[in-house]
């Protein structure tokens, strides 16, 4: 049986420095349809997926009809 989980957010994702190769976070998830509660996974990010998923969700929010980019 496959579960679907729900990404709820990513929390305290920080560096020892700024020229860091890995990041280290809490992720916040949810079992689709379960009253079970949130769980909080300790995980560690390398650079090369945030800079990936910088671009896919780039692509992503742009491509949406409801999203409008905060102005600056």
């Amino acid at each position: 049986m496959s579960h679907q989980w729900e990404l709820l957010g990513v929390r305290g994702l920080a560096a020892t420095d700024e020229t860091a190769e890995e990041f280290t976070g809490t992720m916040l998830i949810h079992r689709t349809g379960s009253g079970e509660p949130v769980e909080a996974i300790q995980v560690r990010v390398k650079r090369s997926i945030l800079a990936e998923l910088s671009g896919t969700l780039s692509r992503l929010l742009q491509r949406s009809t409801r999203f409008t980019p905060p102005s600056r």
